[in-house]
Parts: structure tokens; C-alpha cells; sequence
């Protein structure tokens, strides 16, 4: 028997922390649940279970790794084979034998050979931090410590399931307004360093005669193609500059506060991130790993910094025994419905099972906003093409016009 110290709060939120003594690291957990309490931090008073990630790396090429989407099937597969009674250097056996990537058969290969020396899975995948994120790596190590790696695995593929429809949800969403986009800027550089040239030729005569539209519109067009190659360079160091800023802590933390406060962009982003922030939180709860622990792997996948730092605070509320529900409040980036679905998780000790609910409840307000915003996005787009493209047209209409009126 392992004594295992742990940090907790009851029923009320009120924070507590004691000894329990098991065999291993879950039953420690169900211990302390079994006390009525909610889990925080356990921790065994001899060398134990750390969930944490080695930084060790084994500098893979960047055509070696594995897609999102072929790493969740190998997820799913994996749980089923060990469900099957597989063990796990058979079970990555196999699944290097019918892996048709060659970049995945390696992978997989050398995953089975490192558990067959007698390495943990979690720390065989460590070793490819780029393949393997750190959410993925400490749930199958809490999964190992509590003899319920089959399961995990099944929970972990469902997250990335629900991960990739999320993504792929937004990206079709997309694909509407970036072809108009491109048609519409396909029209006007036609237009511009086709059309209106052309038509230059035939107002030449006139000069000061032509209509002020149609001048503007021949000195915008002008300008244009005489100096179009230092707006290019305009652009690319601009975007070079706007890069180098957001890669700095201090310029990625004001841009993702910019976006936050967008008056459309920023419920959506908000509302992205609090689905992923819950189903996150959600699965690694249910695989074991102690709140802390899982609250440091959220923020390190968060898309947004802002929210990403309001982890950090959550944590140190949550680790100086205030619970999760009150610092979560007072970060102020949470809407009132998901700090209170989370509240009463906790207070009737089903934060995991809340957490999902939060994470569905989401799910269907991006998927609604995404349809919103896109409904806006295209008539709008749409709108100012229209008027920019029959601004050019009327501009060149108004001094053919004005010719004939001269010629004749």
C-alpha cells in the first residue's frame, strides 16, 4: 500500500486536503471520492505517478508524422485490439503492419520496439512531441497508472473526433466567402490592367475633358500598374512585421484581446474556445488526471492567450483550495451559462459529465454562429464588390459617353 497525499473540496466548495492509502494511483483517486470529496491534486508520498511530459524529442523531418485523421483511427484501433486481450507492443505491431503510410509504419514501429524494452506507452510517445500532444501523452499515462488504457484510448479517439468536425465545420464554412474573394479579385484585376487601359487610349484626346470620375478612375488604374511592385513590397513586409509582433508573448497576447473584442468574431472565437477549454477538461478528468495537471495542459492548447492566461489564474485559484467555479468567474472571459454549469458540477461532483454538456452546448453554438456569420459575410462581400466593380464600370460608361458627346 502507496500513502497518497491529497487536495480537495466537498460538496460545498469548501477546500480540504488529507492522506488516503491504495495500491495505486486510481484507487487513490476513487478514495477521495468516496469521501464525498472532489479530487484536485493527488500525489503519492513515495516516488509515483507524474503527469508531466519528457522533453525529449527525436527530431523527426517534417514529412514523418501522422494526420489528424489517421491518428485518431490508430486510436480507435489501438483501444480495440487491446480490449481484444492484445498486449501494446502486439497491438502497435499489428497496426505498423496495416499502416499504408511508410512515415506511420516507422512511427508505429518504433513505438512497439521501445514498449517491448520495457518502456510505458506514454513515454515511447513522449518522445515525439510534434505527433503526440501533451494531452494526448498524460491521458494514456493516467490511463496506464490506472489499468484503464483501453478506455482512455476510446475517449481520447472520440475527442479527436470531435475536434476535427469542429475544425472541419469552420473550414467548409470558409469556402463561400474565399471564392468570392478570389472571383471577385480575379474581376478586378481584369478590369483594371485589361479593361481600363484599353479604354485609356480612347480618352487620351480629351484630357481635362473627361468627366472627374472617369479621371480618377484612370490615375487609380494608372498608379496601379506603374506602382504596383512597391505595394507588393509594402504588403509582404507588413505582413513580415504583423508576423514578427504576434510571435512575441506581449504582441500575441494584444492581438487575441483584439479579436475577443471584435463585435462578431469575438463571440465566436470565445465561444470556440470554451468548447475546447470543457471537452478537454472533460476527458482528462475522465481518464484520471488530477485537475492541476489537466488545467496545465488546457492552457497549453488553447488557441487564444487571453483565455490560455485566465487558466493560470483558474489554476492558482483552484490550487490555493478556492475551488474552480469562483476563479473561473472573476477571470471574466467565461459567459454567466457556462460558469454556472460548471458550479453545479462541482458542487454535486460531476464536473467531468458537466463539463461535456458544456462542451455539446458549445459545439452547437459554433456551429449555429459559423452559419450566421457566414450569411452575413457572403451578401455583404457581395455588396461591396457590386458597388467597387460598377463604380469602375460607370466611371468608364460616363467618358465614353462624354466622347461621343464631343465627337458629335
Amino acid at each position: 500500500m502507496t500513502l497518497y497525499f491529497y487536495k480537495a473540496t466537498d460538496q460545498t466548495g469548501k477546500f480540504c486536503e488529507g492522506n488516503v492509502e491504495a495500491p495505486d494511483y486510481s484507487k487513490a483517486v476513487q478514495s477521495v471520492r468516496n469521501l464525498n470529496y472532489f479530487p484536485i491534486e493527488v500525489t503519492a508520498k513515495s516516488p509515483g505517478i507524474k503527469f508531466n511530459m519528457p522533453r525529449t524529442s527525436l527530431n523527426l523531418k517534417k514529412e514523418e508524422s501522422i494526420p489528424a485523421r489517421e491518428l485518431m483511427d490508430i486510436t480507435q484501433q489501438l483501444s480495440t485490439l487491446l480490449d481484444s486481450g492484445f498486449t501494446i507492443d502486439k497491438s502497435l505491431g499489428v497496426l505498423a503492419q496495416l499502416a499504408q503510410r511508410p512515415q506511420s509504419r516507422v512511427i508505429l514501429t518504433a513505438l512497439k520496439d521501445k514498449v517491448h524494452a520495457g518502456s510505458s506507452l506514454a513515454d515511447a510517445l513522449a518522445e515525439y512531441p510534434q505527433i503526440f500532444s501533451k494531452l494526448y501523452v498524460n491521458m494514456i499515462r493516467a490511463g496506464e497508472a490506472g489499468g484503464t488504457l483501453g478506455p482512455s484510448l476510446m475517449r481520447l479517439s472520440g475527442f479527436l473526433e470531435s475536434s476535427e468536425e469542429l475544425k472541419a465545420s469552420i473550414l467548409s464554412a470558409m469556402i463561400y466567402p474565399v471564392v468570392l474573394i478570389l472571383f471577385g479579385g480575379a474581376a478586378l484585376t481584369v478590369l483594371i490592367t485589361v479593361v481600363i487601359p484599353q479604354l485609356s487610349q480612347l480618352f487620351e484626346d480629351m484630357g481635362d475633358a473627361l468627366p472627374l470620375i472617369t479621371q480618377l478612375m484612370l490615375a487609380i488604374s494608372s498608379f496601379l500598374r506603374s506602382y504596383w511592385w512597391t505595394i507588393f513590397i509594402g504588403m509582404v513586409v507588413t505582413i513580415i512585421a504583423f508576423y514578427l509582433f504576434i510571435k512575441t508573448p506581449a504582441g500575441r497576447l494584444k492581438w487575441d484581446g483584439f479579436l475577443l473584442n471584435l463585435p462578431v468574431i469575438g463571440p465566436l472565437i470565445r465561444k470556440i474556445e470554451i468548447s475546447r477549454f470543457s471537452r478537454t477538461l472533460s476527458t482528462l478528468l475522465q481518464s484520471g488526471v488530477p485537475v492541476l495537471a489537466a488545467l496545465t495542459i488546457v492552457a497549453s492548447i488553447l488557441g487564444n492567450r487571453v483565455i490560455g492566461e485566465a487558466m493560470h489564474v483558474i489554476h492558482k485559484g483552484l490550487k490555493s483550495g478556492r475551488g474552480l467555479s469562483t476563479p473561473l468567474q472573476e477571470t471574466g472571459v467565461f459567459p454567466p451559462l457556462a460558469v454556472h454549469m460548471i458550479t453545479i458540477g462541482e458542487q454535486s461532483g460531476n464536473l467531468d459529465e458537466m463539463l461535456e454538456k458544456v462542451s455539446a452546448t458549445y459545439d452547437k453554438e459554433v456551429e449555429r454562429s459559423i452559419k450566421q456569420l457566414v450569411s452575413m459575410i457572403a451578401p455583404l462581400m457581395i455588396l461591396i464588390m457590386a458597388v467597387v466593380i460598377g463604380f469602375i464600370v460607370i466611371s468608364m460608361l460616363v467618358g465614353i459617353f462624354s466622347v461621343n458627346d464631343v465627337t458629335f
